[in-house]
This record gives structure tokens, C-alpha cells and sequence, in this order.
């Protein structure tokens, strides 16, 4: 469960709920019911992922649910972009957390050291040693992965809940008070009409907050009885984060309106402990700040691990070269495909810096995993018809009634959403072709049919009755 809470809060909670004011102008007071909206087709994913997850307990879940459920192509197109996007998101996680610990800084009146975390090689350099340090604790072995995860999960929870009680202690009259005395703050109230367009945009990307309790399904060769505990796992992780979610959102608008945060988002970046810090003493400002670059950091292990099962799974089925799947003997970690993923991720702080946009990499995940999650819900559709043996081993939806729900109505939510975050980017007015995730995502997605091609061609010269190779589960 620790594992699905960390890859689901971070940045998503600090920074999107708030900055989505810029990325999709116009959302202004509608941001909670977009967040539910959001949470609809997740909750669908979460079960078609958990009803999968007691059938095929294996690492490299979303990989493994589509290639024995659809077809082994489209399994491999599925977890790639999935992989490639989540990878990217390292990167970016790595490079947005600087920031947080330089303001941080600044409110322990260490200006110096503050201004020097602002400088562009420093921020790049820090970004890649914090990248490549958490990657070192996957190396070092699920004892060390646990050691880190949960005792920086609770950390983070208690930090968060320093910010809902933070909000839900002042009005917008204290706030209007406080910022009463700067000169430089000037907004207006105003009332805003609803756009359906606008309000289903800023659904599909708050769709990127719940993502992430799919990492609990990537290594559950690794859990102890995975058949009861990975669908226990994730649902517990999924009605966990969407209420943390939906509380500390409502948290902060309840404290600051929304009509500042929509003017301050479009020149400048804001986070959750930015914008109380308006309200709160120096002292309480500076943990939250602490906490906000916590929760960060709390993304990276369990991000790491799952997206290096990814590989491992390829590697399992020679899908991608077989010595990704090599394990330490000493610590019976994966180090390969870590290493191999890492160096994606690596990519990710890079294009962050360059870019200078962070939610270039956010959209290129969302696009990426409202890919993965509808083939989820077609998996949980079709692995009756196409693979009736392991259909036999899934114990949570028996009724084909309510599987035919899940599956059809979360597949129909996600392809909506997929349809709208699409035309949203493709609308976009950016400077050059490849700001556009969708033209990134096409490109990563033709690498991967060509890696396909290639190792599926290979497969076949060797005379494996690859029918039967992928309607089973490896052994490992």
C-alpha cells in the first residue's frame, strides 16, 4: 500500500491543484468537482487493475494483464508509453524538487546557499545525485526499499495534514487581510461561468493525481501473498490518497481564493506552502515548505521500482534482451533494468531544464497511462474469451455483469478523457512541434512497435510456440 500512496502523492498534491490555473485557464472555482470527475475513470482503472492483479500476481503487472488479456503487442505499446512516461516524471520530479528546498532554505534566512540552488547547472547537478541516489535504494534490495518508503510516507502525512489544518483555520477574509498591506498583490473577485470543455480538461489532467497505484501491481512477484493482498493494496492505496486528495485541495481554497491563485499562476509557479505562507507564521511556513519537498522525494522509490519491473517483465518474455532481467544474488534487486530506467528518467531532468516547463513531462504521462489504464479495463473485458485459464484464478469480479460494467463504462471514461487531453494539447500554442506531448508520445510509440517488430521477428526465427508462451505466466 506504501508503495502505491507514494507513487500517487507528490508533486500532483502541492503543485497541479493549483498551477492547473494556468494549464487550463478559466477552471477557476471548479477544481474540486473536476477532482471528482478525475477520480471516476481512476477508481474504474483501480479495480479492472486489482481483479487482474489476483489472476496474474507477477511482476510487471500492466505489461503482463494486457499481453496475456489482449495480445502480446499490444501489452508491450501499452507498458512502454506507460514506462516512458513514468520515467520522464522521475526526471521531472527530480528537477521540481529543487525549488522547494530552495525556498525552504530562504525561510531558515539562508539566503546565500538559497540563491545559489537557483542556479541552472547546480539545480540540474542536484536533481541528478538525488535522482540517482534513490535509484541506489532500489538497488540495495526491497529491505532497504521498505526501510526508506514508509517511514518517509509517514513523514509526509503528517507534514500534509499540517497543511489541511492550516487551511481550514483561516477564511478568505483573513487572507484579503493579510495581503492587504502589499501593494504588488492587486486581484479582483469575479464570478466565473462554467465551460464543460474547460471543466472535462482539468479533469483529465487532475486524472494525473491518482495515478500510481499501478506500481503496486509492477512488483507483485515480490509480495507476500499477492493473490489477496495486491487487490487489498490497491484499494486501500486509491480511497487513501483520493480523500487526502480531495481534503487538502479544499484545505487550501478554503483559506485563499481562487481568483488570486488564477491571477499569481499565470506569472509565476505556485505550491500549497507558497500560497498559505501568506497566512501562517514564518516557523509553520517553513515545515510546510519541508513537507511539500518530502512528499516529492517520497515519489521517487516506489516510482523507481515499479517501472523497473516494467523491464524486467520484457526481459522475462524477450521482449526487450534478456540479460535486463538478470538479478543480484546479494540483493535480489532488478539492477539492470533500475539502471536502464534511470538513465530515462535522467532525460526527464534534462528536458525539464531545457524546456522550461515542467508540465511537458506531466502530459506526456497522462497521455501515457489513459493509454494503459483503458487496455486495463479491455483486459479485465476480454481475458475470459481470450485466456479462460487464468480467468479461472480471477477471485475479485466473478459476476460477468459487473465485470462488463467495470470494464465498459472505465473504458468509455478513459478514451473520453484520452479524446479531450489530446485536442487540449494539440490546441496548445507552443514554440515548436515536440512541446506537444501528443507528437512525443506518437514518437515514443513508433520506438516501441520498431523494438517490437525486431525482437518478435527474432522470437519467431527461434521456433517458440510463442501462442503458448504468452497465455502463460513466467516463472518468475
Amino acid at each position: 500500500m506504501a508503495t502505491g500512496v507514494c507513487s500517487m502523492i507528490g508533486a500532483s498534491i502541492y503543485v497541479i491543484p493549483f498551477m492547473i490555473q494556468r494549464n487550463v485557464p478559466g477552471i477557476g472555482p471548479y477544481v474540486l468537482p473536476a477532482f471528482l470527475l478525475a477520480a471516476i475513470p481512476a477508481i474504474f482503472a483501480a479495480i479492472s487493475y486489482a481483479a487482474l492483479s489476483t489472476a496474474m500476481p507477477k511482476a510487471g503487472g500492466s505489461y503482463l494483464y494486457a499481453s496475456r488479456s489482449l495480445n502480446p503487442y499490444l501489452g508491450f505499446i501499452a507498458s512502454f508509453s506507460q514506462w516512458f512516461g513514468l520515467s520522464i516524471v522521475i526526471g521531472v520530479i527530480s528537477y521540481v524538487v529543487i525549488p522547494f528546498f530552495r525556498d525552504f532554505f530562504f525561510g531558515l534566512g539562508l539566503e546565500n546557499f538559497a540563491q545559489w540552488l537557483e542556479v541552472g547547472n547546480v539545480r540540474v547537478s542536484l536533481a541528478l545525485i538525488i535522482l540517482w541516489a534513490f535509484a541506489g535504494i532500489n538497488m540495495l534490495g526491497i529491505k532497504t526499499y521498505e526501510k526508506t518508503l514508509i517511514p518517509l510516507m509517514i513523514l509526509m502525512f503528517g507534514l500534509g495534514g499540517l497543511v489541511i489544518i492550516s487551511g481550514f483555520s483561516y477564511e478568505h477574509s483573513d487572507f484579503l487581510n493579510a495581503i492587504s498591506t502589499l501593494p504588488e498583490e492587486n486581484f479582483s473577485s469575479s464570478k466565473a461561468s462554467f465551460d464543460i470543455w474547460t471543466f472535462l480538461a482539468a479533469a483529465a489532467l487532475l486524472f494525473s493525481s491518482f495515478i500510481g497505484f499501478d506500481a503496486i501491481a509492477q512488483a507483485g512477484g515480490e509480495a507476500k501473498n499477492p493473490s489477496k493482498n495486491l487487490p487489498r493494496a490497491i484499494g486501500l492505496a486509491i480511497l487513501v490518497v483520493g480523500t487526502f486528495y480531495f481534503v487538502f485541495t479544499y484545505a487550501v481554497y478554503s483559506a485563499v481564493p481562487w481568483e488570486f491563485i488564477a491571477s499569481e499562476a499565470q506569472n509565476k509557479d505556485l505550491t500549497a506552502a507558497g500560497l498559505l505562507s501568506y497566512l501562517l507564521p514564518d516557523w509553520l511556513a517553513v515545515i510546510i515548505l519541508f513537507g511539500a519537498g518530502i512528499a516529492l522525494l517520497n515519489d521517487l522509490p516506489a516510482m523507481i521500482l515499479s517501472v523497473s519491473r516494467l523491464v524486467f517483465a520484457w526481459s522475462e518474455d524477450e521482449i526487450f534482451p534478456k540479460n535486463l532481467s538478470e538479478i543480484n544474488s546479494k540483493t535480489q534487486a532488478p539492477t539492470k533494468a533500475i539502471v536502464l530506467s534511470t538513465f530515462v528518467s535522467t532525460i526527464g531532468v534534462l528536458g525539464s531544464h531545457f524546456a522550461g516547463d515542467f508540465f511537458l513531462g506531466i502530459d506526456i504521462m497522462v497521455t501515457a497511462m489513459l493509454v494503459n489504464f483503458l487496455f486495463m479495463c479491455l483486459s479485465i473485458l476480454f481475458l475470459p474469451r481470450t485466456n479462460p485459464n487464468l480467468a479461472k484464478h480471477q477471485t475479485l469480479i466473478k459476476s460477468d455483469s459487473k465485470r462488463f460494467v467495470i470494464g465498459a463504462l472505465g473504458s468509455l471514461f478513459l478514451f473520453g478523457f484520452l479524446l479531450i487531453h489530446t485536442m487540449k494539447d494539440l490546441n496548445a500554442q507552443v514554440s515548436h512541434w515536440y512541446f506537444h506531448s501528443t507528437y512525443v508520445y506518437i514518437l515514443v510509440i513508433s520506438m516501441a512497435s520498431f523494438t517490437f517488430y525486431l525482437r518478435w521477428t527474432r522470437l519467431k526465427s527461434q521456433n517458440i510456440d510463442l501462442r503458448s508462451k504468452f497465455r502463460s505466466l513466467p516463472e518468475n
